[in-house]
């Protein structure tokens, strides 16, 4: 399976508290100053990179950008309106008509860009939400946001590449509309509805394990739908995004997620594992470099798995036997 990383793992990661970042000597680097000290650091561990537009990669930068790719390819571009803070109360689904206006107008040139790199697209709608009761009209809302989420996928379509949404619950909205894997499932209904089946889901472990959802159980569910379009690999305590390295917790979620990706043949039509990472005091490169080995591990963990013998004991649903095969594959 290729792999692809979100080049904002190796940016100065800035906090709410420290808004300078961890590491505030990076702050002044460019996107193509990060991409080169990625390349150079991790080599062919990392297949392609992913960006946020026009925030970290546009028409300005792009021939230095795959200067410094040397090679590596431009997997994703993800919109960028959380990033402006013209769209603090939303963009698709501002109340204020411009703003909405100038929301699709942005995704829509994103995604035009993206064609022209052949790159798929990812809309994470962190701005798309609110912050209290009694704030947002729901219904117009909703509204708002499936017709823009239509007008991308159309644009998606012309173009000839892919939509992934991603869900998240909260942040920076702290009710996000799309806020688990259901309303994502029903925004893409809708959508098929209309006849646009170019919308896949785009799996952020760590966006899951804080709603408290199944990683292999969901990853199983979407490929059944023919929905599962791309994967952000990471990890955490469960409560926030954390973005640590991938196997550093969930470890037996992200096992019998590998196992359900190889059930899926996941990665056979080109689909990747993306790592999205937020190393907030680490250095960038070294963490990086652990998600993908201790993923490797993982996956080959999953691999030594007596497969048929497991399906035999989820038939029964025998959780004893089904872990004596696990720890079997880990040499236990």
């Amino acid at each position: 399976m290729k792999t692809s990383l979100g080049i904002w793992a190796f940016g100065s990661m800035a906090t709410r508290f420290v808004p300078g970042g961890y590491k505030p000597d990076l702050a002044n680097e460019t996107t193509v100053d990060r991409v080169r000290r990625a390349v150079e650091g991790l080599g062919d561990l990392i297949d392609g990179y992913e960006f946020h537009y026009p925030q970290e990669l546009s028409e300005e930068n792009l021939d230095q950008v795959r200067d410094a790719l040397d090679g590596h390819d431009i997997y994703c571009l993800a919109t960028g309106l959380h990033l402006d803070p013209r769209f603090g109360r939303g963009g698709l689904v501002s109340p204020d008509e411009a703003t909405r206006a100038e929301a699709v107008r942005r995704t829509l040139a994103a995604i035009d860009f993206a064609g022209e790199l052949g790159a798929h697209f990812i809309i994470w709608p962190g701005i798309e939400g609110y912050n209290y009761p009694f704030q947002a009209p729901y219904r117009e809302s909703w509204a708002w946001f499936v017709e823009g989420i239509g007008q991308a996928a159309e644009r998606c379509r012309e173009r000839g590449i892919l939509l992934f949404l991603e869900h998240k619950n909260s942040e920076p909205a702290m009710k996000i509309l799309m806020r688990n894997v259901g309303m994502t499932l029903h925004v893409i209904h809708k959508l098929r509805a209309q006849g646009l089946d170019n919308v896949k889901v785009n799996m952020d472990w760590q966006h899951l394990l804080m709603n408290g959802e199944n990683l292999a159980e969901y990853a199983a569910m979407l490929a059944a739908e023919g929905l599962l379009g791309h994967q952000h690999a990471n990890s955490g305590w469960g409560s926030f995004d954390d973005d640590n390295m991938v196997g550093a917790l969930a470890f037996m979620e992200t096992l019998e997620l590998a196992v359900e990706l190889r059930r899926a043949g996941y990665g056979e039509n080109g689909e990747r594992l993306g790592f999205d990472l937020y190393p907030y005091t680490e250095d960038a490169v070294p963490a990086v470099k652990r998600s993908v080995l201790q993923w490797r591990f993982i996956d080959a963990a999953a691999s030594r798995i007596d497969d048929a013998a497991l399906r035999a004991a989820q038939a029964q649903k025998d959780a004893v036997a089904a872990y004596e095969l696990v720890y079997a594959a880990l040499g236990g």
